[in-house]
């Protein structure tokens, strides 16, 4: 069986001068950056979004050539508060640095730090199905108290310091305990709150009572209720803006050191991991995903 010639480096030049050519021709460039998954530390070999990891393809993405805007792929139900803002806060100076505008782009999930995420972005866009909002805050846990009694453990605790022990979960709910958490629970959210007011601006189209009190929505009626700009997907938004030659160019996070370097499934072997996997389940569950 014969095989077809070897395409000579001269029958190439046309491909190669075409690729130079679309190279030097002032196309605009656009950024992408991919926030997915969980946000925070999650445990051994399993790594949520963090700006450890994300703050270098971040200031990549800002020194490209002929850069005309960051796009922002967004996929995340959320998670640490602290990184949400943090990562939040690094695109916006560098957006401020640079005096370029951001663009966000909500996948399946958008919500709580994940829609916090988002709004690091001038402008946002959903598809119609996207699950979008989720402002508010939550904690949960497991109590043992009832288990342990019954398999004839006695739990004993010594602490200096009245709450050092709060919301201990193998022993009863102490009132003030709760108390104490609530007040943390409406401090975050007052920032959450204060940050998408400061971003969305005069874009919001209902109460904030409607707004602020936990609840997810389609795309499409976050759409309507000025929590994103509209429905598209990045492609079509990006070329509707910098026409048909804008060029993407997408900023890969590198891979946690620990997968890198003794290959670490996903999944880990250790407990942690286990309880760090059912959690980070949970998160994405709550949005039927």
């Amino acid at each position: 069986m014969k095989h077809p010639p070897r395409e000579s480096w001269l029958e190439r030049v046309p491909l190669i001068g075409g690729w130079l050519a679309r190279k030097a021709s002032g196309a605009p460039v656009v950024g992408v950056l991919r926030f997915a998954g969980v946000i925070g530390q999650l445990g051994l070999g399993r790594r949520g979004m963090t700006l450890d990891d994300l703050a270098e393809p971040i200031e990549r993405a800002f020194k490209l050539k002929k850069l005309a805007a960051i796009a922002i792929s967004v996929n995340s139900p959320g998670g640490s508060p602290v990184q949400s803002a943090l990562i939040a806060g690094r695109v916006r100076t560098l957006a401020d640095e640079h005096d370029l505008p951001v663009y966000a782009f909500c996948e399946d999930v958008a919500a709580s730090g994940g829609y916090w995420l988002a709004c690091a972005a001038d402008h946002i866009y959903a598809d119609a199905a996207s699950v979008v909002g989720s402002i508010g805050v939550v904690s949960a846990g497991f109590g043992f108290t009832d288990l342990i009694a019954k398999a004839g453990v006695e739990r004993r605790v010594h602490t200096a310091g009245e709450s050092k022990a709060m919301l201990d979960p193998f022993r009863p709910e102490d009132p003030k305990d709760i108390k104490r958490l609530k007040a943390i629970q409406e401090d975050v959210h007052d920032q959450f709150k204060d940050w998408v007011r400061t971003r969305r601006g005069a874009r919001l189209a209902a109460p904030e009572k409607e707004l602020f009190d936990g609840t997810i929505w389609t795309g499409r009626k976050a759409a309507e209720l000025g929590l994103v700009d509209g429905i598209g997907d990045m492609r079509g938004v990006m070329r509707e803006k910098f026409g048909e030659k804008v060029r993407l160019r997408p900023i890969k996070a590198p891979r946690n050191w620990l997968q890198k370097r003794i290959g670490v499934s996903r999944a880990g072997a250790a407990a942690a991991d286990v309880i760090a996997a059912i959690e980070e389940r949970l998160l994405w569950n709550r949005f039927g995903l």
